[in-house]
This record gives C-alpha cells, sequence and structure tokens, in this order.
C-alpha cells in the first residue's frame, strides 16, 4: 500500500527505509541467473556483481566463502551462475545486495539449450531472415575491424586484406573478445563505427576457442545490436564449425578471420585480370562488328547495281524495249483477230440480209399500212400494193388472183 504523505506532513528517511525493506522482505528467497564479475574474496565472505548478459543492469551479491568454495572452481570472473540468494536491504546504508545462499554453474548442455531457445525467440522476431540482410560493397572506402588487441584474428583480417588491395583502408577497435566485459566493449566499438560515416562494412573477428570463450557473441543484446546496425556487419568468429548465434544475425558469415578478409576486399590482381579479359572481349567484339560491317560494305559494292550502274540502265531499257515490242505484238495481233472476225459477221449479215435476196430478183410485196403479203388468199381485187424491188418500188391494182400450185 502506498504511504499517504503531503509537503505538510513529511515521514522520516529511517520510515521509508524500513517500509523498503519491508517490501524487499517480501520477495522471500529466490532463484537469479546471471554472469559474475568483480569476484573478490575478502576473509570469510565473498563480494560479487551478478550482470544481466542481456540488458546493462547488474546486482551486488555476497555470500560466505564456503558456499563459493563448495560450487566449484567454475565459478571465476565471466562464469555463468544460478544463485539461490536472499534480498537483503541495508537500512543504515540504503544499499540492496543478495545475500547467496548456493552458487550452481550453468553447465555446458544447459548453455546450449538456452542458446537453442533465444535462437527460436529471435527467428520469431524475423532478424535471421534473408531479405534483412545487406550486400557487402564492391570495394569499401573504409572498413571497420572489431577485435582483440594484438590477436591473430587482427593480423589475418589486416595481412589478407592488405595483400589483396594494398589501398584498403582500415579503422581497428580492439576490445575484450571473451569475459565479462566482451560484450559491452565490443557493443561500444560497433556503436563507434557503426556511426562512423567513413566506414562502409564492419568486421567483428575472433579466432577459435571453447564453447565458453564464444558465449559474448551469442550474448542477446549484442546479437540485436548487431541486427540495428545500420552498416553491414561481417561475423569472423572462431572456425568453421564454431556457430555462434552473431552468425546468424550477421549480414555475412565468414568462416575465418581470413575468409572474412576475402569476402570484404577484392583481390587486385583478379580485377585486373577480369579487366584485361573484359578488354580483349571488347575488342574482339568490336573488331568483329568491324569485320562484319566491311564484309557487308563489299558486297554492296561488288553488285551490279554499285559496280557498273550504267549496265543496269540499259538492261532495264533492253527490258522496256522488249516489253513494249510484246505489247505491240500483243495489240496488233488482237485488232487483227477483231477485224477477221468483224468481216466474218459482216459477211453473215449480208449474206442473211433481205437486200441480198431481193438482188437475186426476188420482190417484197407490202399493203399500204406497210404489213407484207404472204398469201394471195389475203389481197382483194383492186386493192393497191406496193412492190419493193432490189432497186425501187413499184405501186400496182390486183386484178387477177392466183391460188399457189402444188408441184
Amino acid at each position: 500500500m502506498a504511504m499517504e504523505t503531503t509537503a505538510e506532513s513529511p515521514v522520516p528517511v529511517r520510515t521509508v527505509l524500513q517500509a523498503v525493506s519491508g517490501w524487499i522482505g517480501k520477495l522471500g528467497r529466490i532463484w537469479v541467473e546471471g554472469q559474475i564479475t568483480d569476484l573478490n574474496a575478502r576473509g570469510g565472505t565473498v563480494y560479487m556483481t551478478l550482470r544481466d548478459p542481456v540488458a546493462n543492469m547488474s546486482v551486488r551479491v555476497v555470500g560466505p566463502r564456503a558456499v563459493v568454495e563448495a560450487a566449484g572452481p567454475a565459478v571465476t570472473d565471466g562464469a555463468r551462475v544460478v544463485v539461490h540468494a536472499k534480498p537483503d536491504f541495508w537500512i543504515n546504508r540504503g544499499t540492496f545486495s543478495l545475500s547467496v545462499l548456493e552458487i550452481r554453474p550453468v553447465g555446458v548442455g544447459e548453455l546450449l539449450a538456452r542458446l537453442e531457445r533465444l535462437k527460436q525467440v529471435l527467428a520469431s522476431e524475423g532478424l535471421f531472415r534473408p531479405e534483412r540482410k545487406r550486400p557487402l560493397p564492391f570495394l569499401p572506402a573504409g572498413i571497420g575491424l572489431i577485435c582483440g588487441r594484438d590477436s591473430d584474428a587482427e593480423h589475418d583480417v589486416l595481412q589478407n586484406a592488405r595483400r589483396r588491395w594494398p589501398a584498403v583502408a582500415f579503422r581497428v577497435e580492439n576490445t575484450a573478445v571473451q569475459g565479462s566485459y566482451a560484450v559491452g566493449e565490443v557493443m561500444e566499438a560497433l556503436r563507434a563505427l557503426d556511426a562512423d560515416p567513413g566506414i562502409d562494412v564492419i568486421i567483428i573477428a575472433r579466432g577459435g576457442g571453447a564453447m565458453e570463450d564464444l558465449l559474448p557473441f551469442s550474448d542477446e543484446a549484442l546479437v540485436r545490436a548487431v541486427s540495428a546496425a545500420r552498416t553491414p556487419v561481417v561475423s569472423a568468429i572462431g572456425h568453421e564449425q564454431d556457430a555462434p548465434i552473431l552468425d546468424l544475425v550477421a549480414d555475412v558469415r565468414a568462416s575465418t578471420p581470413t575468409d572474412a578478409a576475402k569476402k570484404v576486399v577484392p583481390d587486385v590482381r583478379e580485377q585486373l585480370q577480369l579487366v584485361r579479359q573484359l578488354r580483349d572481349r571488347g575488342r574482339r567484339c568490336l573488331a568483329g562488328g568491324l569485320d562484319r560491317e566491311q564484309a557487308w560494305l563489299r558486297s554492296v559494292r561488288s553488285r551490279p547495281a554499285l559496280a557498273d550502274p550504267v549496265r543496269e540502265v540499259e538492261r532495264q531499257s533492253e527490258r522496256v524495249t522488249v516489253m513494249r515490242d510484246r505489247a505491240r505484238r500483243c495489240l496488233s495481233g488482237a485488232l487483227d483477230r477483231a477485224g477477221d472476225a468483224l468481216s466474218h459477221t459482216r459477211a453473215r449479215l449480208l449474206a442473211l440480209s433481205p437486200a441480198a435476196t431481193l438482188d437475186r430478183g426476188y420482190a417484197i410485196v407490202q399493203r399500204e399500212d406497210g404489213t407484207v403479203v404472204r398469201e394471195s388468199s389475203t389481197i382483194k381485187d383492186g386493192e393497191d400494193l406496193q412492190v419493193r424491188l432490189a432497186a425501187g418500188r413499184l405501186g400496182v391494182t390486183v386484178t387477177e388472183r392466183r391460188e399457189s400450185e402444188e408441184s
């Protein structure tokens, strides 16, 4: 229950501290997990700090030397332990600490299980997704290197990178790479390099070691810091068989520090060879294109139309003359055939014409209305008729009629 106080009715310090002590006392005995730092023994009492490996938080732990020794030699600086302790609040000094009752080192199997659970949590958040990983620049202007001081990893990365591209520029941040201070120092170096606009890629490198030595690179806080970095990060921790969680969240994983140098920096000799190959290929392509165009030009120039244009005009002129003569012959033949047909038709018309019959001595007898007389029985005596001859006409009057006689 909250205290009811005002500026006019304050409570003394002892009352506040006693209330805090009472609240803390209600926690009872608890199990706490953390990483030991600042381990110090004074007489029969051991003092240490229990650090949270994920958050930047810690608590003071005090216990008998016998309890710490009973836990075995594994209880050292940087070790992960589970502590059974009772929360204490010292009223006289207003300080909080844990009074240790039992210490249990965290075994390798349990560490692996916890790392596996942490992997599952981070994977569910999408920190390992391939689409989150950024490509490395072809030739970085500046490379940030986080490694141990005077370590083999630093030597391997620098020597191999400069052997591949002598002009490459490095900014080296030496940090602890194992122990209780490793995570904090690596994170601080990562923030400094990520804030430097001249750094295009960051390499976190460490040589091989036992699993416990590589635990800082599976720390959740460090893993999340690498995931949040704006600069591409290359993880080069341990050897090929080592697989800290940092490898999964980094943009590129290198099996060794030497491999990291090869992935980040191109080989100048390979690039020069590639330039020569591309240049030669370009020359061959250009020369081949010119040869093809020249061959085409020679082929065009050798064609008759360009080689002897007057001859082509003459050939076309001869062709026009031949076609003209052919057209004339065709037209003349058609006219001749049409004339012959007309003559034949005229002859047939003349043969069938009544005038031709009249020319043979026949005559056509017609009444005054122009109708032709075909039978004598249709004519009356004294009727006037017209007789049409081959040349001229006669007007006659019927005086006698005779019927046709059969022979």
